[in-house]
């Protein structure tokens, strides 16, 4: 992939996983705030754009190692590994994340004084919008997107219902994208990072770790939707109408 001036986050992401691990490195936003110049992104955050060029011009002018390549696979593939990956994920972490973080409120608070003030609240909100986000992509938005991909395939015609499910969707979806990274902002300021404090216990620690998971995975399952799902999905039901 050839970088310009105008070549934005999200799409060098959507080429490269590389891209994305250096993305995640320099703490740049490639999913819900990704669809911006590279420029603009590190002249906002202070950062060095030639240094962070240097190490994407790396990654992005050799051949990708042997991975599943989204902006090609059928959609019914990408749809089943976020389903499989990221969802399953978030099943798995989000109870794990709130047993620890019910302790260390409650003692921490008792023990220390106020501690990570606001984070039940804000992991509560994040939790409760991605569970019902998860749902709806499962029930109604991925088999949707699933029907359009073989309408075209099989050279049928687009179902009405489900292009116009898909077309009225997927501006929504990105929305409720947008308030999941605003809540993972912000509970990476109430944790100062995931700071870890001298007296932490085997708990907390956990528990940054596993807010700090929940945070990348989540980067990774935005930019996949966002970034390569979404677009191309939107680009088949317009072809096919």
């Amino acid at each position: 992939m050839q970088l310009a001036e105008t070549t934005t986050v999200a799409e060098m992401a959507a080429s490269s996983l590389d891209a994305v691990r250096i993305f995640e490195k320099y703490g740049i936003d490639y999913c819900c705030g990704g669809k911006r110049p590279l420029s603009e992104v590190c002249a906002e955050k202070g950062q060095d754009l030639a240094a962070i060029t240097r190490e994407l011009e790396s990654v992005l002018g050799t051949p990708a190692p042997v991975e599943q390549d989204w902006q090609t696979a059928p959609l019914k593939d990408l749809a089943a590994h976020i389903v499989g990956t990221h969802h399953g994920y978030l099943r798995r972490e989000f109870p794990a994340i709130q047993q620890r973080l019910d302790k260390v409120f409650r003692v921490y608070n008792q023990r220390y004084g106020p501690t990570l003030i606001g984070l039940p609240e804000a992991f509560a909100g994040l939790r409760a919008e991605m569970e019902t986000h998860s749902i709806k992509e499962e029930t109604v938005i991925f088999p949707a997107i699933v029907a359009c991909e073989e309408a075209a395939q099989s050279g049928s015609p687009l179902p009405a219902a489900s292009f116009q499910l898909v077309a009225d969707s997927i501006r929504l979806l990105e929305t409720e994208h947008e308030s999941a990274g605003q809540a993972l902002a912000q509970i990476r300021q109430i944790t100062a990072d995931f700071h870890l404090p001298d007296y932490a216990c085997t708990t907390y620690r956990a528990l940054m770790a596993g807010l700090q998971g929940l945070e990348q995975d989540l980067h990774l399952h935005i930019h996949l939707e966002n970034n390569i799902l979404f677009p191309r999905a939107g680009k088949l039901a317009v072809a096919a109408r």
